[in-house]
């Protein structure tokens, strides 16, 4: 509950990984004044499936990758005509992470056999003729410095080392270990930077091809996977609905922009067209969305395809930790029993919550002509529901909204001892996944009693509730004056008159 906290990024991931529903956006970068904004977002993917690896082949061309028929091929999107075509076409093969080679009409793409077997080839824009350029390496990502000498993350057992390699000589040599896939020149130099995971820290780092020498560029506090330049000195994060700007000359970091827009969700990669006007991004498929598509499949009555938004190891609870079973296969088995018992059942949504990677859903379902009225709420990942809880409260009264409601006030109000007296002396405070961080009173006294002193400007709007027996729902918005609004969910369970469990997700 309106503890900061900054999530740490999940590590690396190969280009053979799983592939999850995302869509590659274009938005403009209009400057002026000394700032910058983002305008005019486009999806120029729209497809279902993996659309991802963006980069710009020129200023008005952009190259992905995107899957079809089971095999995933180079596309390629006008910007000026605004038009989508493909670029290759490769049954039972597939290619990824396109780029321009300097000074050719052609571009290279990490080539997957049907035998799994990973290679970097060449690909003739011109006449549509392709060939090997690495046969020695295992090439997972790279970037040209020049039309003959390129530098590439490689991968060797289960991390990357960086590798530069000379088409004209044939050589290969590894100048890092344990890399990432982020792989850039730097505007106005002869350096390209990457990222490196070495000693458990992570690192934007420089290197000269030529000479092989690596310098430290900044040392991070977390690890990042993807990142891109705007200038010389300018880096851009993604960072969830955000993109970061670092700047490398006084290790400024700022927000640049925050997506408002429920397409964008987890933005897992950026990239600047040649002459700064456009950005290129890739966003995971809305949570918002799964969570849609299986209401709506769920009011068709297809279990087949209602199982299909879960993972193969999903989670079925009741909140806050009742495990009720687990398993792809066991959530099949039973929803196919419960529509064919139940073939009228049907879900009506009366309110959604969400924020990141998780929805809640108030609902009322029908079964057996009589409506029931709960909650639901989801953890998403890759583009699966990972876990499901059924909220279920007890039989409540109208004083349990009148309690979180005090505590609401009292928090903005920065009231410390009317705030505490809305909890039971018991009371549990617990980050989602039963993770506890206050027990009883006196710890939630002494917690934000430092709270309010410390960030006095702190305050708390409620976007959205939803009230299921004696348990509150509420998407709250803590803005500062000194810093950007935060968005988190917090889940009030009521009894005696007092809040005696409070959990907070995405805090």
């Amino acid at each position: 509950m309106r503890i900061l906290l900054f999530t740490s990024l999940v590590f690396f991931s190969l280009v053979f990984k799983a592939q999850s529903n995302t869509e590659v956006f274009l938005v403009e970068i209009i400057k002026s004044n000394k700032t910058i904004e983002l305008a005019n977002l486009q999806n120029i993917s729209n497809s279902d499936g993996y659309d991802n690896q963006p980069c710009f082949f020129d200023v008005n061309t952009v190259h992905f990758s995107s899957t079809r028929h089971g095999q995933t091929d180079i596309r390629s999107y006008d910007i000026n005509n605004q038009e989508v075509s493909w670029l290759t076409d490769t049954p039972f093969e597939s290619e990824y992470s396109p780029l321009k080679i300097p000074n050719r009409q052609a571009v290279s793409a990490v080539h997957i056999d049907n035998d799994g077997l990973q290679r970097l080839y060449q690909y003739d824009l011109a006449n549509g003729t392709s060939k090997i350029l690495l046969k020695e390496v295992k090439v997972g990502y790279n970037v040209w410095f020049t039309s003959t000498i390129l530098v590439s993350s490689v991968l060797v057992d289960d991390k990357m080392d960086l590798v530069v390699s000379n088409l004209d000589d044939n050589s290969n040599i590894t100048v890092a270990h344990d890399v990432g896939r982020s792989l850039h020149k730097i505007p106005n130099s002869s350096l390209i930077s990457f990222i490196s995971y070495e000693n458990n820290a992570s690192s934007i780092k420089s290197l000269d091809p030529i000479s092989g020498n690596i310098k430290t560029i900044k040392s991070l506090p977390i690890p990042i996977k993807d990142i891109c330049w705007l200038a010389d000195n300018i880096v851009l994060i993604p960072n969830g609905k955000k993109i970061v700007q670092l700047n490398t000359n006084d290790d400024n970091i700022s927000v640049l922009y925050s997506f408002k827009e429920k397409e964008i969700n987890e933005i897992s990669r950026i990239s600047v067209s040649p002459n700064n006007k456009h950005l290129v991004l890739v966003s995971e498929e809305s949570p918002e969305i799964i969570v849609q598509k299986q209401v709506e499949a769920y009011n068709k009555g297809n279990w087949e395809d209602f199982a299909s938004f879960f993972s193969k190891n999903i989670t079925v609870k009741n909140f806050p930790d009742d495990t009720l079973y687990t398993g792809n296969s066991k959530l099949k088995s039973n929803y196919k029993q419960f529509f064919s018992d139940n073939p009228k059942s049907k879900i009506k949504i009366v309110k959604r919550i969400s924020n990141r990677n998780i929805v809640i859903d108030e609902e009322l379902i029908t079964i057996k002509g009589e409506e029931h009225h709960q909650a639901k709420l989801y953890e998403i990942n890759n583009s699966e529901i990972i876990s499901m809880y059924f909220i279920r409260g007890k039989q409540g009264s109208l004083k349990v909204e009148a309690i979180v409601q005090k505590q609401f006030d009292t928090w903005n109000e920065k009231d410390i001892d009317n705030f505490v007296k809305t909890f039971s002396a018991d009371v549990k405070v617990y980050e989602f996944q039963n993770k506890i961080y206050v027990d009883g009173q006196k710890q939630l006294h002494d917690i934000f009693s430092e709270l309010f002193t410390r960030s006095p400007d702190l305050h708390c709007e409620i976007s959205n509730r939803i009230i299921i027996g004696n348990i509150i729902i509420d998407k709250e918005v803590i803005s500062d004056k000194m810093e950007d609004n935060h968005e988190a969910i917090v889940i009030y369970e009521v009894e005696n008159g007092k809040i005696f469990r409070m959990t907070t997700l995405n805090n």
